[in-house]
C-alpha cells in the first residue's frame, strides 16, 4: 500500500501551544548554558586542586568535566542549526 503526497511543514502556529513550546525552548537555553558554566567552573576547580595535590584521579575528573561542559555549550549553541540541517537533509531523502 502506497501513501502518496505526504508532506511535512513544521509550524509553531498550526497547533495550540506552539508558541508556548517555543518560549519554553527559548527559556531553557540560558538555563542549560548556566549549567554548563557551573560545570566548567567546578571542573576547573577540581582540575586545579587535583593537580596541586597530585591527585591524578581528581585532576582527570576535573579535566573531563571541563571538556564535557565545553562540548555541552557548543551543542546548546548549535542545536537549532543542527536540528534544521538534519531535518532539511531528511526532507531530501527519496
Amino acid at each position: 500500500m502506497l501513501i502518496a503526497g505526504v508532506t511535512l511543514s513544521p509550524s509553531t502556529t498550526d497547533l495550540p501551544g506552539g508558541s508556548v513550546l517555543q518560549q519554553l525552548a527559548n527559556g531553557l537555553g540560558p538555563w542549560a548554558l548556566i549549567g554548563s558554566l557551573i560545570a566548567l567552573l567546578l571542573g576547573a576547580v577540581m582540575w586545579a586542586i587535583g593537580s596541586h595535590t597530585q591527585n591524578m584521579h581528581q585532576s582527570s575528573a576535573g579535566r573531563r568535566a571541563v571538556v564535557t561542559s565545553l562540548a555541552a555549550a557548543i551543542l546548546i549553541g548549535a542545536a537549532p542549526s543542527l536540528i534544521n540541517f538534519f531535518f532539511s537533509t531528511g526532507l531530501k531523502v527519496h
